[in-house]
């Protein structure tokens, strides 16, 4: 099986001297991608596999030592790089739990049997999460499982929708 990655964060700037990073991440709680190593640090088709050392959050940022990175201008170098893990790094879900990156790229479809297109990506609301499907015109569509969210088939590669194909 092919290696699969998931995208959690990026490299967002410098923190000190001492070629620590600032972190922006993408996972819930944001603490969490401290948690992974390796990173796969990518950027304009240059990739770099680094080994993560030490994190914590310094007020309201992260920031991470990364092994090999030893100054400020090391630190500066990897600005903007986005940081992707294996997806096998991540935590098992629950047989009706997933994660947005099994999601999206996902066909989506009516009970009905029509087309709606394919998940692009998704929104984190305060009521539930939505998933934004590009198709004909984008639709957003309420992550309620058992209500518009009918099934979810990831082996097919199909989420089935109860949902109104002219809403």
């Amino acid at each position: 099986m092919a290696e699969q990655l998931v995208e959690v964060g990026k490299v967002s700037g410098v923190f000190g001297v001492k070629g620590w990073v600032k972190v922006h991440s993408y996972t819930s709680p944001r603490e969490n991608i401290l948690n992974y190593s390796p990173w796969r640090l990518s950027r304009g088709g240059e990739v770099k596999e680094i080994k993560v050392l030490e994190g914590r959050q310094q007020g309201k940022t992260l920031v991470a030592r990364l092994d090999g990175i030893n100054d400020r201008e090391a630190a500066e170098l990897l600005s903007g790089w986005r940081i992707d893990i294996n997806s096998q790094q991540l935590p098992k879900t629950a047989d009706d739990e997933y994660y947005w990156s099994e999601l999206i790229g996902l066909n989506v479809k009516t009970t009905t049997g029509i087309e709606l297109g394919i998940v692009d990506y998704l929104i984190e609301t305060g009521a539930n999460d939505v998933l934004v499907v590009a198709g004909d015109r984008e639709r957003l569509i309420p992550f309620l499982q058992g209500q518009t969210i009918v099934s979810i088939d990831t082996d097919n590669q199909l989420i089935t929708v109860d949902w109104d194909a002219d809403f």
